[in-house]
């Protein structure tokens, strides 16, 4: 029996299916490092001051409101290669062109044309995340949502690896335009395989752009109910507060405890890292045993848990007045970004569990937008938090907001319930 499953698991991993999971999560990734990692490098290396830099945060801004033109990747068919493929293909081409355009301007005369840049760049990355979202959606049958989308996420991690880390020690040797071209590259690959990708199963798909806009929507509350949707809301707004919340100022409090920046760089941003690449590939793996209701309370219970490190971490520093032991260190850190990685691998599924496939760009769009909503807005007043109340204090209200988050599950996926509603 053993035997079997097993055998069963390595053909779930080795599928095709999984592979292009891996290979989308790269590319999918990939722009939105190169915005957050080496933009940023990129500008102050060349001499822009650090308000200009700042300002540059604001381009972000199609990653939280993509639900708004979601309908167009719903009712749409670019150049007749389908409405998934079209708009993949479109967006990746596009991310190529902007990526090694970066480079090619110059900070010192062409800041605000690299504003621009950027923000083309981020638009056609969200709109990217809305076609690849609505495709893994539904090329991937319910029971494969948590591998898929746990194989997904590792993936999208993996790709941080190359604006966040090969491309800075490259720019040590090169110009920073050859930087940016050799990046832009590793987007080839993707864009080679999505021509060949075919469509996913859809249903019924809009007829009109009005229809795109509304149906979605009123499908949404017409399936669930409205108390229910409206739970579903909360929940989704949720469940990962707590979590978002306390590793929103994660550097700035290993620098107050009192830790170098090469053991934060060692431990907190490689065995971290790692960490959750694992956790969401484990977290794939389990919930293709147990299902995606019983892995949002086992992983929720373990983030909610691994919040209680950081307060473990804050105490000691306190007690010993002095930075905490680097393996104490070590160990909290790789326990919350597992924590994190099972915990984001089996939202995500369950995010994709309530979307229907006629409508996946926009439910699916809609659904993760509402889950930024925490980390854009809740997370800017951190700072302020820690100001009045201390750092302990912090994280115990961090793990009391993870809360309710768990106590929604109830409604929303019981524990000993399937979950089985999407269409």
């Amino acid at each position: 029996m053993t035997g079997v499953l097993r055998k069963d698991l390595v053909k779930d991993l080795f599928s095709k299916k999984m592979g292009i999971c891996l290979c989308l999560g790269f590319a999918s990734g990939m722009p939105l490092f190169v915005l957050l990692s080496l933009l940023g490098a990129y500008l102050r290396k060349e001499g822009v001051d650090l308000k200009s830099i700042g300002l540059f945060s604001l381009i972000m801004f199609p990653y939280t409101w993509k639900f708004v033109w979601a309908p167009l990747v719903d009712r749409y068919n670019p150049f007749n290669l389908g409405r998934r493929r079209g708009f993949i293909i479109l967006s990746q081409s596009l991310v190529f062109v902007c990526i090694a355009l970066l480079g090619v301007l110059s900070p010192k005369d062409h800041l605000f044309a690299i504003a621009a840049v950027a923000s083309v760049l981020s638009f056609a990355s969200a709109t990217q995340d809305i076609a690849i979202d609505a495709y893994r959606r539904e090329i991937l049958e319910d029971n494969e949502q948590g591998l898929g989308n746990s194989l997904f996420i590792s993936s999208y991690r993996v790709a941080g690896l190359i604006p966040g880390g090969l491309s800075l020690i490259l720019a040590d040797f090169i110009s920073w335009m050859q930087v940016f071209i050799i990046t832009a590259a590793f987007m080839l690959p993707t864009l080679v395989l999505s021509l060949f990708l075919k469509e996913g199963e859809n249903q019924n798909a809009p007829r009109t752009l009005k229809a795109a806009i509304i149906e979605p929507f009123v499908e949404f509350k017409d399936r669930q109910g409205l108390v229910s949707m409206l739970l579903i809301v909360l929940f989704v707004f949720s469940y990962k507060l707590g979590d978002s919340m306390a590793t929103a100022l994660a550097t700035p409090f290993y620098i107050d405890i009192g830790y170098s920046m090469t053991t934060i760089g060692l431990v907190a941003k490689n065995a971290g890292l790692w960490a959750m690449i694992i956790g969401g590939i484990l977290g794939g793996i389990i919930m293709l045993k147990i299902g995606i209701n019983r892995a949002l309370w086992l992983f929720g219970f373990g983030q909610l848990v691994t919040i209680l490190g950081f307060y473990a971490l804050a105490y000691e520093h306190t007690v010993l007045n002095a930075a905490p032991p680097v393996w104490l260190f070590a160990l909290v850190v790789v326990a919350e970004f597992l924590g994190a990685g099972l915990g984001t691998a089996a939202f995500v599924a369950f995010i994709a569990s309530k979307t229907n496939k006629a409508y996946t760009a926009t439910q699916f769009a809609l659904l993760t937008s509402l889950s930024a909503v925490p980390r854009t807005f809740c997370n800017a007043a951190t700072g302020y938090i820690v100001e009045f109340v201390g750092w302990e204090l912090f994280f115990l209200i961090c793990t009391a907001l993870a809360v309710p988050g768990m106590l929604l599950l109830l409604k929303v996926a019981p524990y000993n319930q399937k979950s089985a509603d999407s269409v």
